[in-house]
Order: structure tokens, then C-alpha cells, then sequence
């Protein structure tokens, strides 16, 4: 097993609080049949979420991401420059703003809005 694979492995088994509660809603094709993955690696990253399919990765940023900007620029133009889309979402929005979020992944997926 690779280094990134390992990492991955023990992010999925330490996730945050809002990765958790996202990834609740997210899993077993909960969005009308979309299979996300959580904590996959593409390339030299490790992703939050991601659903292959509609080449969709979602990013949940906490305080430490506005210290790491430079950084978090860098790896969107890598993955934007790989075919991927990307919606960043601070961490208290996913606890407090579910069903918005929600909605906003809907959007992005291209399917419509939960009812």
C-alpha cells in the first residue's frame, strides 16, 4: 500500500465533526444515486469528497485553510486543470447550513433540488 493510500485510510478513520455529518448525507448514493467517495487521493492529494462521475470534489475548510491559501490555490488549479470542479465549504456551514449546502451540491451535480 502507497503513502497517499495509507494517509487516506487514516483520514477516513479520524474525520472532523463536518466531515462526519456531511459524509452522512453524502454516502450509499443518498443524492439521487451519486456515489461520493470521502478522503480519495488524485494525484499528489488527498481530497475531502469527491463524486467521480461528475468529476465534483467537495472541500471542507476549517481555520487553518486561511493560513494555507497559497497552498489551497495551487492544488484547485491542479485538479481544475485535471477536469475537476471544486466547492470549498467551511466547516461551520456544513453543521449549521446542511439542507443549503446540500442544495448548492445538488446544483453542482445538476439535478434537482431537494424538495
Amino acid at each position: 500500500m502507497n503513502i497517499k493510500t495509507q494517509r487516506a485510510r487514516t483520514l477516513r478513520n479520524n474525520m472532523t465533526d463536518a466531515e462526519r455529518h456531511l459524509w452522512q448525507r453524502l454516502r450509499c448514493k443518498q443524492l439521487n444515486g451519486h456515489k461520493f467517495r470521502r478522503q480519495f487521493p488524485i494525484g499528489n492529494y488527498i481530497v475531502d469528497f469527491i463524486c467521480l462521475d461528475a468529476r465534483l470534489i467537495i472541500e471542507l475548510d476549517g481555520g487553518q485553510h486561511t493560513e494555507n491559501q497559497g497552498y489551497d490555490q495551487a492544488r484547485d488549479q491542479w485538479l481544475e486543470d485535471q477536469g475537476f470542479r471544486i466547492l470549498r465549504c467551511w466547516n461551520n456551514a456544513v453543521l449549521v447550513q446542511t439542507e443549503e449546502l446540500l442544495n448548492t451540491i445538488i446544483d453542482c451535480l445538476g439535478i434537482e433540488a431537494l424538495q
